[in-house]
């Protein structure tokens, strides 16, 4: 009777095993695997906006759309520390008088991303690169890192920004997973030809991200799932969920920072724009925007974004 009772318990012990070794795989072939594929995040309760306001964003949609298929942008490329070949869309500027912008999208975007911003920036009178990160558009990669190994690789289009296009004023500004992206990088030793650094809508750490995910879309707990992912993360990426985290990255920051955040964010919930601001070092700024969903801010509050973007800009430049 022991011995059957061993049995049985050491072959649900195995099956056990064996289903969660099966469900690590399937969520990191889901959430990290490359995929052309759309992927639905819990962002909360979908918000109508009126008709009045969706023509007035479908129209200024239209315009910024049209002033970006009458600019010219080249195809820039760098290799990685780990060989990839990334590349960048550049948006070349006379006016620029060697300021530029990095401008970094989110998880499963592109550099065709974030026309509006880019216009922006560039009747600011900047230079604009809009890389695609690894594992998305034209970059080479088969995994997503979430900002953890993309933030050596920006390290990489600082140079190219540098030393190719002679850049000696340079911003990073990104949304989401780029926002993310950016945060990591403020706790390398960056060069002091990088200024100053905007971060919309980023995460604390893509343990908390993937967690709060797991838990709206399949109503499951982080613990054991996220754990056994995140070893297959380690082992087919390179990192775990527990060291990709901007909130010890910000930490080493010592570049002004911009924090941008919607109060209506549920997708990277706003506690933790809180918490990165508190943890930051070096001259910061929080702007949580009203009414704003996830990276919204520049939609529902155009000029605000505009203005409080320009004056933190000047500010950096003189800093």
């Amino acid at each position: 009777m022991k011995k059957r009772m061993i049995w049985i318990a050491g072959s649900v012990l195995i099956l056990l095993s064996a289903a969660l070794l099966g469900a690590g795989n399937y969520f990191y072939n889901v959430a990290i695997n490359r995929s052309h594929d759309p992927v639905d995040l819990y962002s909360g309760e979908a918000q109508t906006a009126s008709a009045a306001l969706e023509e007035e964003t479908q129209a200024k949609l239209e315009e910024v759309m049209k002033w970006t298929e009458e600019q010219t942008f080249d195809q820039l490329e760098i290799a990685s520390e780990d060989g990839l070949k990334l590349k960048a869309r550049f948006l070349k500027n006379p006016d620029s008088n060697g300021k530029a912008v990095i401008l970094a999208h989110g998880y499963k975007g592109n550099s065709g991303q974030m026309p509006g911003i880019t216009k922006y920036y560039y009747e600011l009178g900047y230079e604009v690169l809009k890389p695609d990160a690894r594992g998305h558009g034209e970059s080479e990669g088969d995994y997503i890192g979430y900002g953890w190994h993309e933030r050596k690789d920006y390290l990489g289009w600082i140079d190219l920004l540098k030393e190719e296009i002679g850049a000696d004023s340079i911003f990073l500004h990104g949304f989401s997973m780029g926002a993310a992206t950016v945060l990591m990088a403020s706790g390398e030793d960056l060069p002091p030809e990088v200024k100053g650094i905007i971060a919309d809508s980023g995460y604390t750490t893509v343990h908390e991200e993937l967690a709060h995910q797991l838990k709206h879309i399949y109503h499951l707990p982080s613990f054991p799932l996220m754990q056994v992912t995140s070893v297959f993360a380690k082992i087919r990426a390179g990192y775990s969920f527990n060291e990709a985290s901007a909130i010890e990255q910000v930490k080493k920051n010592e570049l002004p920072l911009f924090i941008i955040h919607g109060d209506q964010d549920d997708l990277v919930p706003t506690d933790m724009a809180y918490e990165i601001y508190e943890e930051a070092g070096g001259e910061k700024e929080l702007w949580m925007v009203p009414g704003a969903g996830h990276t919204d801010g520049y939609t529902v509050a155009e000029q605000e974004y505009q203005e409080r973007l320009k004056e933190f800009l000047d500010s950096a430049l003189v800093h």
